[in-house]
């Protein structure tokens, strides 16, 4: 990671998961950040940030509202780079709307128009997600490759009730409009299930996703995901703003495997584990497919194993507290 000394950037929605190794890694690499948070008081949100490594000495946190056009104009005058993670994923939605949709959409358009305005900005990187690639109603069988070209057809998420990849999906498609009519240099990156360890106190998405395999439950979902680590997924952020040649965007994949695989691999690595022995449905397992590493390579990423992210996610989540064994 080249030096970022004398670089001011911007970090939203730092308190998060994978933002809050965002500014762990820019923090190291002597850059100076202004992070923001909905809530300055709120010592889960805060506690874990001002505590690395350099933030005493360049760590700014400011408060800014999604949902606020101009409320991140301040935070972004001055910046060389922003960095916008913040938007919300979470499964048990009850007004789609109001709770995913109007944060992604609006949201990254606020942080756009305000990045419009300052003159010092070279680059944006957003945080988008595999969601926004591989729904489109194409079979997804071991032969075929997902990659950066492929995206997710928002009627079909509309029609299937997939809210969180119509929020990734609309949200993206509406920065890439704004970024190209306003002449913002962007990149996305479009990560899969993030697990890895966890800096922030409290439980998210993608991690619990492994604690509940880990706590007891007594079956494992019927479902094919891709995993990577959040330390990758961090990384590529960065170098998507350090590598000059970056450009579009950038899928995140270790492995795209089956539950059941996953299930075996916390197997091998915990055998006392109380771990489930059968799916949730009797249907045949969903197949497992490829999404390809080529662009991602490009940025110098080196995937950690797929067994290594799950033994950091188990050893975090029992730091944390959040196991029952």
């Amino acid at each position: 990671m080249s030096g970022g000394a004398g670089q001011v950037v911007c970090v939203t929605g730092a308190s998060g998961y994978i933002a809050s190794w965002i500014v762990k890694f820019l923090l190291r690499g002597g850059y100076t950040v202004k992070a923001t948070v909905r809530n300055l008081n709120d010592p889960q949100k805060t506690h874990h940030l001002v505590s690395l490594e350099g933030a005493k000495e360049r760590l700014h946190l400011c408060t800014a509202n999604l949902l606020e056009e101009g409320s991140f104009d301040s935070v972004v005058q001055g910046c060389h780079a922003v960095f916008h993670t913040a938007s919300p994923f979470y499964h048990d939605v009850k007004d789609p709307q109001a709770e995913l949709l109007d944060p992604a959409v609006k949201g990254t358009l606020n942080v756009l128009k305000s990045c419009v305005k300052s003159p010092t900005l070279k680059r944006v990187v957003l945080t988008s997600s595999i969601a926004a690639v591989s729904y489109n109603g194409k079979p997804r069988t071991p032969d075929v490759v997902v990659d950066e070209t492929w995206f997710s057809n928002p009627d079909f998420c509309r029609e299937s009730q997939m809210w969180y990849p119509l929020s990734k999906t609309l949200a993206e498609e509406a920065a890439w409009k704004f970024a190209k009519e306003n002449n913002i240099d962007m990149v996305t990156i479009n990560p899969t299930m993030v697990i890895g360890p966890l800096l922030q106190p409290v439980l998210n998405t993608s991690a619990a996703a492994i604690l509940k395999l880990i706590n007891g439950a007594q079956t494992f979902p019927n479902a094919t995901f891709g995993w990577v680590n959040v330390k990758d997924v961090a990384n590529a952020h960065i170098q998507a703003y350090e590598s000059a040649s970056a450009n579009g965007r950038y899928c995140l994949c270790e492995k795209v495997a089956h539950h059941s695989e996953i299930v075996k691999i916390l197997r091998d690595l915990y055998p006392a584990l109380q771990l489930p022995e059968k799916c949730a449905d009797d249907k045949p397992h969903v197949p497992t497919y490829q999404i390809s590493k080529e662009k991602a390579k490009s940025l110098g990423i080196e995937f950690i194993p797929l067994e290594v992210s799950l033994k950091e996610t188990v050893e975090s989540l029992k730091e944390k507290k959040l196991t029952n064994f």
